[in-house]
């Protein structure tokens, strides 16, 4: 069984705010917690049976997991492609589950302090009318590469989301966004589920029920923060403005519209 990880840090436990998101300050407790989270589901990917597991950093610079703590039969992605997969890059129809670690809830939506959907200079983005995630945005490229998803730990909001779209994938909520703060429960007991979920996830017999249903359309809107992003995004083949600040997009290929996010977000 071979088993790709994305791992973001805005979803991970305690974190509240975005100075602990970047060097400096409570940064190394939390990339410690990012990294010890991706152990734990690494760990429970492989008492599943996993044989390969490739984990992508996929916060910020891509260069926050400590790759010395993870398991030895572990690969690590670290840095940017610069390719349209992005947060999911060097994921192919080889591999036969995805997990999802660190994510969160999208921009404008109050499931944690920090939410946003890939760049905080948007307002939000909608996929078929419905506001986007970045596990959102990069689950439907598993789907469109027909890989299940098997897992994601985050904020209790976006988990509920998930079940929503899927109820076959487990989850963990490592907190509980409340305006401007967080609840988290203590950090050894969230480890723990999240090795047991992995695991638990990894081990079912039908993992096809897991591949999220792909829209065969996508309408996709972009509001931006500052108007003039979204007059110059207007020039981008496809694109048309609507209003001041947004852009609609229309593609029946996902991966059209992958491409058209990497340049525009």
């Amino acid at each position: 069984m071979k088993i790709y990880i994305s791992a973001d840090i805005e979803g991970v436990n305690n974190i509240a705010n975005w100075k602990e998101t970047v060097p400096g300050d409570d940064y190394e407790t939390f990339r410690k917690q990012m990294t010890e989270e991706v152990k734990r589901a690494c760990i429970g990917a492989y008492e599943a049976g996993a044989k390969e597991i490739l984990v992508k950093d996929a916060h910020d610079n891509a260069r926050n997991i400590i790759f010395s703590q993870l398991p030895e039969y572990v690969k690590l992605h670290r840095g940017w492609e610069g390719g349209p997969c992005s947060m999911m890059a060097s994921l192919d129809n080889s591999y036969d589950a995805v997990v999802f670690i660190g994510y969160h809830s999208p921009s404008r939506s109050d499931g944690n302090p920090l939410s946003h959907t890939m760049n905080t200079q948007i307002h939000h983005i909608k996929i078929n009318g419905i506001l986007a995630s970045e596990f959102l945005i990069n689950a439907f490229y598993a789907a469109y590469l027909r890989i299940p998803v098997a897992f994601l730990s985050g904020d209790a909001l976006l988990t509920r989301n998930v079940k929503s779209l899927n109820s076959n994938i487990e989850v963990v909520a490592t907190k509980e966004g409340v305006h401007g703060a967080v609840i988290s429960r203590h950090p050894n007991i969230t480890n723990a589920e999240i090795q047991e979920k992995v695991k638990i996830s990894l081990s079912k017999k039908d993992l096809q029920k897991n591949i999220i249903k792909l829209p065969k359309s996508f309408d996709i809107e972009i509001q931006y923060k500052n108007f003039n992003e979204a007059y110059k995004a207007s020039f981008y083949p496809g694109a048309t403005l609507f209003g001041t600040d947004r852009i609609n997009f229309h593609t029946e290929d996902y991966y059209e519209a992958l491409k058209m996010m990497k340049f525009l977000l």
